[in-house]
C-alpha cells in the first residue's frame, strides 16, 4: 500500500492550499481516509476524515468552516482544501487510509505546510 501526498508548501496567513493523497496497492476495503497533522512537540492529531459509503465527514473543531475534505468519485484519492490558513496550522500533514481491521492502517510520508504570519 502506498499513499502519495502532494500540495504542501509555504503560504501567508489567510492564504489557501490544497493537499492531495493518492492511494495505490489497496487490497482491503477502505473504511475511512483522512488527514492528520503533527507540529513539532505535539502529538499527531486528526484534521479531517471521510467515511466510505456514507461519505460522512468529520473535522477537528479548528478546521470546521475553513477546511474541506473530498474524495474523487468514491476512489482512493482524497483532497484537503485549506482556506483562511493560520500560523497554528503549520505542521506536517499526513494522509491515512484504514480498513476494518487494526492491521489495515497506512500512512503517507507527510507533506509540510508552513503558514507565515
Amino acid at each position: 500500500v502506498q499513499l502519495v501526498e502532494s500540495g504542501g508548501g509555504l503560504v501567508q496567513t489567510g492564504g489557501s492550499l490544497r493537499l492531495s493523497c493518492a492511494a495505490s496497492g489497496i487490497t482491503f476495503s477502505i473504511n475511512r481516509m483522512g488527514w492528520y497533522r503533527q507540529a513539532p512537540g505535539n502529538q499527531r492529531e486528526l484534521v479531517a476524515e471521510i467515511v466510505s459509503g456514507s461519505e460522512t465527514t468529520n473535522y477537528k473543531d479548528s478546521a470546521k468552516g475553513r477546511f474541506t475534505i473530498s474524495r474523487d468519485n468514491g476512489k482512493s484519492t482524497i483532497h484537503l482544501q485549506m482556506n483562511s490558513l493560520k500560523p497554528e496550522d503549520t505542521a506536517v500533514y499526513y494522509c491515512n487510509a484504514r480498513g476494518y481491521y487494526p492491521r489495515e492502517n497506512f500512512w503517507g510520508q507527510g507533506t509540510q505546510v508552513t503558514v507565515s504570519s
